[in-house]
């Protein structure tokens, strides 16, 4: 009976030891800090998830609720829902917060940005969610929103900043473009775009990028200890899982490597498997041919191996697939979004008769083209299925944005 006290005991113990050498302070407990002081006599609500805790695990919902002087009145919450509770693309559902009974307002479904009736007798907006550096991810997308309806109804926007898992170094990807603008793509920005949530809120209220060139009234609580060189791990800070398909700190780079081609079809990739992001498996493929092949192309900073797996749930669940596993050896020497377009021109060399993009029919050709931010990638590579006819588009607007976004930097 005295083991689970014992256990427990081992765990705060092992918080605490953590805590006491954390190099980086998040945004929340900078705030919490200066004794909320931004945030005193004020009518509170807050955008937010799972993601959003402090060093020990403390969610940022339950800080703000206990916070003395601080009146936390809703909850929003992104894709996933506020406590995590949703799988990747289900609706969320608006309703009430199990453990502090506040409204819970959902903006990944029919609502993408709160509606005046959800912000009416809220003072304040805050944004606090860990996010994983890459455009398609929903979760930079619904801040965006969420700031032009802050700017719309004159409601002060704050963002409790956090880490970028890709480091504040690495930008790659073309902008995304008109016509091609989502929830996976809201904003013209590269794919990686090297940029805290903090410092990118910044750009978009700046550089005229909200809707109808809004500006809201943007305060941004910085980290501590926070450096642009930075892997997640170095951070001291705890991962918890973004979605159910980035378990790890580790998993972000994967997600740009091969999440574009993933658009259309997951099983190819590893969803519905225990190393989502990590692969790259068909039924067709022989997987030591194929890895043979990967490997001789010699591509900086990753290697592959043969893998044969058999996922345990979406639309390959039960079959049989072979393909290969990456295994970055130096991600700095990485161009990660380059990578699954260096893979499929292998994969084509090899299968010359499988066009990818025909997979199921071809219908999710638009989810690849929104989650590209355009739809010249997917016509001029499957031209000839090599690579370098995209570098060029991949990376010419990599420079420009660069020395935009160094503007809004907060951190060296």
């Amino acid at each position: 009976m005295r083991l689970p006290g014992l256990t427990l005991s081992i765990l705060i113990a092992a918080l605490a030891a953590i805590a006491q050498n954390q190099p980086v302070r998040s945004g929340i407990e900078v705030l919490r800090d200066r004794g909320f002081d931004i945030l005193q006599n004020k009518r509170v609500g807050l955008i937010t998830n799972q993601t959003a805790v402090d060093s020990r695990l403390a969610s940022t919902v339950d800080i703000l609720h206990r916070a003395a002087g601080v009146t936390l009145v809703a909850l929003f919450g992104p894709e996933h829902g506020v406590r995590g509770d949703y799988a990747a693309g289900d609706k969320v559902e608006s309703g009430t917060d199990a453990r502090t009974g506040l409204p819970a307002f959902s903006l990944y479904g029919k609502t993408q940005r709160p509606t005046k009736e959800m912000l009416a007798g809220i003072d304040v907006l805050v944004y606090d969610i860990q996010d994983i550096g890459c455009r398609s991810y929903t979760y930079i997308s619904t801040m965006g929103l969420a700031m032009e309806a802050a700017a719309e109804n004159g409601i002060p926007f704050v963002v409790l900043d956090r880490p970028n898992p890709l480091g504040g170094i690495r930008i790659e990807g073309n902008n995304a473009e008109p016509g091609f603008f989502s929830l996976i793509g809201q904003f013209p920005i590269p794919y990686v775009y090297g940029l805290t949530s903090g410092e990118l809120a910044r750009l978009l209220n700046e550089e005229g990028m909200l809707r109808g060139a809004a500006r809201c009234s943007l305060t941004v609580v910085p980290m501590s200890g926070w450096k642009r060189s930075m892997t997640f791990a170095q951070t001291g800070l705890p991962w918890v899982p973004t979605s159910p398909h980035v378990p790890q700190a580790t998993t972000p780079p994967y997600y740009v490597a091969t999440g574009v081609m993933g658009e259309i079809d997951g099983s190819m990739i590893g969803i519905g498997y225990t190393l989502p992001f990590e692969l790259f498996v068909a039924e067709w493929i022989d997987p030591a041919a194929f890895t043979d092949s990967l490997n001789a192309a010699n591509i900086a900073g990753v290697l592959f191996r043969p893998i044969t797996i058999k996922p345990f749930y979406g639309s390959a669940q039960g079959k049989t697939l072979r393909g290969t596993h990456i295994h970055f050896t130096d991600l700095e020497k990485v161009n990660l979004l380059a990578l699954q377009f260096r893979i499929v021109e292998v994969h084509q060399r090899l299968y010359p008769d499988r066009d990818l993009f025909a997979l199921g029919g071809g219908g999710r050709s638009g989810s690849f083209d929104r989650a590209a931010g355009t739809d010249v990638i997917r016509k001029e590579f499957s031209k000839r299925w090599f690579y370098g006819d995209i570098e060029g588009y991949l990376n010419k607007d990599v420079e420009k944005f660069r020395g935009v976004s160094a503007k809004y930097h907060l951190y060296k």
